[in-house]
């Protein structure tokens, strides 16, 4: 029963963060579309890929991930949570 707790804790703290995350991108780019995937590949605790919209520029796109990116790298600090995030093309 205790087991069950500590993951059902776990999976509330991964969720409140990948909303974190989700909400950040869409504060940053609103026009973007976000996916969320909680399935978990190796190490990788969830995934967060952001859509932006074609008109943004390289440079804009570039900011957009790396803010992202530092989000990630705070959680992994913060909790141990390895969430990746990556911008992708519309295709």
């Amino acid at each position: 029963m205790e087991g069950q707790v500590r993951i059902g804790k776990e999976l509330d703290m991964l969720d409140q963060k990948l909303t974190e995350i989700t909400l950040l991108a869409k504060k940053l780019c609103p026009e973007a579309t976000v996916e969320v995937n909680t399935l978990r590949y190796e190490d990788e605790d969830g995934r967060v890929k952001v859509f932006p919209p074609s008109h943004l520029t390289e440079e804009e796109e570039e900011g957009l991930e790396e803010a992202l990116t530092e989000k990630c790298i705070e959680i992994l600090e913060e909790t141990g949570l390895f969430i990746l995030c990556a911008a992708f093309d519309r295709g």
